[in-house]
């Protein structure tokens, strides 16, 4: 008959096995009075168990949002020396992000929609460039084509005439 084991030993168990330093699998499961196929399996289900969850991944400076940068600076105005650099390490930072944030929120945002229309009007004028060019190059090629057909009807009349 299979022994039941409450959540509480077999996490237990587990703290003893991970932290058994230079001991075997097998002498940990002799102290414990626990199958050592027993323990191993414990073992994997725990390691299955870390691995199915969502790793906490650390963000980076450009991934935070508008709207969290505003919370940090909040946060930290005021803040100098250590205290500034404590609450950075906590958060995956360094100071200069911050500075760098609050030169970005304090310029003039109302620059931006200025910005994009001339950006806009810039790739219209560039398209229309292109377009051009394109149907120029066409042009050419044809009027290229056509003269040698003309030097070609010429020759071919003058051998004729001879």
């Amino acid at each position: 008959m299979a022994a039941r084991h409450s959540q509480a030993f077999v996490e237990q168990a587990l703290v003893k096995v991970f932290s058994r330093g230079g001991r075997s699998v097998q002498s940990v499961a002799d102290d414990i009075n626990v199958n050592y196929h027993t323990l191993k399996n414990w073992m994997v289900r725990k390691v299955v168990d870390k691995s199915n969850m969502p790793a906490a991944k650390e963000k980076r400076p450009q991934d935070w949002s508008a709207q969290e940068q505003l919370v940090a600076l909040h946060e930290t105005h005021g803040m100098a020396g250590e205290a500034l650099s404590a609450w950075c390490r906590e958060h995956g930072i360094f100071p200069h992000h911050l500075t760098e944030w609050q030169s970005a929120f304090c310029t003039d945002r109302k620059s931006a929609p200025a910005e994009s229309k001339a950006l806009r009007t810039l790739k219209e004028d560039n398209d229309r460039l292109q377009r051009e060019v394109l149907r120029k190059d066409k042009a050419l090629a044809e009027a290229a084509a056509l003269l040698i057909l003309q030097k070609k009807f010429r020759a071919l009349w003058e051998d004729e005439g001879k």
